[in-house]
């Protein structure tokens, strides 16, 4: 039994989520490898060496690996797949755009956010914005899962993998890279990042949302929003926290004037230490909440950042 993890990078710098990714393989069982399918990413399959609990790195190194194109990564996915029993992928939007590729192609039952794994063949996942988990037995030959990155601490450097570099998949031929635009920010990348500060429609607009900047500064912390602070324009797209946003497990996660639909609850609500501000006393955020400060924000916010 060998397990497959797919690595995301930019080429240059491995990221984050494929530790998460590796420790779900561990537990799985059987060799780990990963792949790294990139162009000149060398230094990413070095990086990926170094994880523990990997035995081998793959490294696909090629022009049509250079913008992560969804088509040309599952055409060297497929080219290794009948070597492995299980493929895995992160749960990002990445993985979640290569993922059923590979598993339509293969003709088997993509397994989707895992957040634990029983057994080889059994694994946890939550349904119904992660108010029940579900229990899944697969019997398919390989095993195509994407991993909820929260659900499995990330896994530690000090390994000494072996790199082998294989022959890549030729362009598919069937898309073209155009452009990107990436929002560039001095603070962490939200889904990573350690401490989240995130507002709501209680912040009551854009402008307001300002004042959540000081807090966030004192905290080293990354700016998140709720789906309706988002769909109101007060927050841009990419800090929307939630089960149609970024799903998120910081150490420390503010919540101020959020509070807390059931689809926001379910991207946040295993992080390690919640603090919730509403003035609402029966606001939801509250009842997952390990602090909850009743009071009105334009005023606590200011205090807490003098008291920090």
């Amino acid at each position: 039994m060998s397990v497959l993890v797919i690595a995301e990078h930019d080429n240059a710098q491995l990221k984050g989520a494929t530790l998460n990714v590796v420790a779900a393989a561990s537990k799985i069982g059987g060799d780990v490898h990963v792949l790294v399918a990139g162009a000149n990413a060398a230094a990413v399959a070095e990086q990926a060496s170094k994880i523990s609990g990997v035995s081998k790195v793959l490294l696909a190194d090629s022009p049509a690996f250079a913008d992560a194109l969804a088509e040309n990564v599952a055409e060297q996915v497929l080219a290794l797949a009948g070597s492995y029993s299980h493929i895995l992928f992160a749960a990002t939007a990445s993985g979640k755009n290569v993922s059923p590729r590979v598993a339509a192609r293969l003709d088997v039952a993509q397994i989707s956010e895992i957040t634990a794994v029983d057994s080889p063949d059994t694994f946890q996942r939550p349904i119904y914005a992660g108010n029940a988990i579900a229990t899944v037995q697969s019997t398919d030959p390989v095993k195509v899962i994407t991993v909820r990155t929260t659900g499995f601490d990330a896994a530690a450097l000090g390994g000494s993998a072996a790199v082998e570099t294989i022959t890549a998949a030729a362009d598919a031929g069937l898309s073209t890279f155009l452009g990107r635009e990436v929002a560039k920010s001095d603070r962490p990348e939200l889904a990573g990042a350690r401490v989240v500060v995130s507002g709501g429609r209680g912040m009551g607009s854009a402008e307001n949302f300002k004042i959540l900047d000081p807090l966030a500064d004192k905290l080293g912390a990354a700016l998140g929003a709720s789906r309706a602070a988002v769909d109101a324009g007060y927050a841009p797209n990419d800090w929307q926290v939630g089960q149609t946003g970024k799903i998120v497990a910081p150490s420390l996660y503010v919540a101020i004037g959020i509070s807390g639909a059931i689809q926001h609850l379910a991207g946040m609500k295993d992080s390690k230490v919640i603090v919730a501000v509403n003035k609402d006393t029966e606001a939801p955020i509250f009842g997952v909440a390990d602090y909850g400060l009743v009071a009105d924000l334009f005023t606590a916010v200011p205090e807490i950042v003098t008291a920090l």
